[in-house]
């Protein structure tokens, strides 16, 4: 994958910026901050990837790609803040937390900046769209079925997931939990929550792996958990007992597959995520689009999008990835 070039900002460099009245950023050219969860996360690097790439199309588009260094709201609501004060165009954001930004965001929008949530979302009042990376109950009923597909007599399964209010995260494990129906045999023992800290992701992998000796799958619905879940696999002795599975970067991935602590993971793609949002962003500060129930917005290559009356729309279908494909996309994310 083509590098591209992006600002990217720290919270306290961003708030210097803002401090001095100075900035590397063009004031002729729309500011578009894409806001992550933290800092150093393969998934989001990639969604930045993808935003730069949409406004070196766009042109006259300047990506500020920034967000905590620990996936807390505090750590999120310091960067906004920072944004704020630059005055940015758009503020476009992964959430730590479905409600905590919202006070923050309200101010943003109150001072002129387009909000958009993507990814993680926040509540409807604290933005004015939010782009799903594909359909929440489509999502539930993936991470679900990729452990179930390697279990045709049934077994029992453990969910590692990122905070206890990560909306994306809640919300797919609760959609996972309507179709439990359709998977018979297939018993969720236990629900942990590793921070999509790669080192606590570990810990309560092998805690689950402790806790119940006849665990047949880990389901990681994060890229920081299902990596570090499949580490813990291999250093416990237990591939080929326990199969690691959920959503994860094949980049990322490509080790736990060929070990066989992974028989099979999903995503969706971030370069298109980010794309798509820098899209939307673009189209709505320009006055290309209104975020309204039934508009439709372009997204420019990967097709478009409509909301819905919760001013919500997804992008695709998860993608799955195993032994028959990782080789073809290791090396792109």
């Amino acid at each position: 994958m083509k590098r591209r070039t992006f600002t990217t900002l720290t919270a306290g460099l961003s708030l210097a910026a803002s401090l001095f009245g100075t900035t590397a950023i063009a004031q002729d050219n729309m500011r578009i901050a894409l806001v992550v969860k933290a800092l150093g996360i393969g998934f989001f690097e990639a969604a930045a990837e993808g935003a730069q790439e949409a406004a070196d199309e766009l042109g006259g588009v300047e990506i500020i790609y920034t967000g905590p260094t620990d996936t807390t709201a505090e750590g999120q609501i310091e960067v906004i803040n920072s944004l704020i004060a630059q005055g940015v165009d758009a503020i476009a954001v992964s959430a730590n937390d479905t409600d905590a930004l919202v006070p923050t965001l309200k101010k943003a929008m109150q001072r002129g900046i387009t909000v958009i949530s993507w990814d993680s979302g926040v509540a409807d009042e604290g933005r004015q769209m939010h782009l799903n990376p594909s359909s929440n109950a489509l999502i539930g009923n993936m991470i679900i079925k990729l452990a179930a597909d390697h279990l045709p007599d049934g077994g029992d399964v453990a969910v590692l997931s990122a905070t206890t209010t990560s909306t994306n995260q809640n919300i797919w494990i609760e959609e996972m939990t309507k179709v439990m129906g359709n998977y018979p045999g297939i018993n969720v023992v236990s629900t942990v929550y590793g921070d999509d800290l790669a080192d606590k992701s570990y810990r309560e992998a092998t805690g689950l792996m402790q806790s119940y000796p006849d665990l047949d799958a880990i389901i990681a619905p994060t890229s920081v958990g299902i990596v570090a879940a499949a580490q813990a696999v291999v250093d416990a002795g237990k591939v080929g007992e326990v199969n690691v599975t959920g959503l994860g970067l094949p980049s990322e991935m490509a080790g736990a597959i060929e070990s066989g602590a992974s028989q099979s993971f999903a995503i969706w793609n971030p370069i298109d995520l980010g794309y798509s949002a820098a899209m939307i962003a673009h189209a709505l500060v320009s006055g290309a689009a209104t975020a309204e129930p039934g508009a439709e917005i372009s997204i420019g290559r990967v097709g478009t999008i409509t909301l819905d009356e919760s001013n919500s729309a997804a992008m695709a279908d998860p993608f799955i990835y195993d032994a028959s494909n990782i080789d073809q996309f290791k090396s792109i994310f």
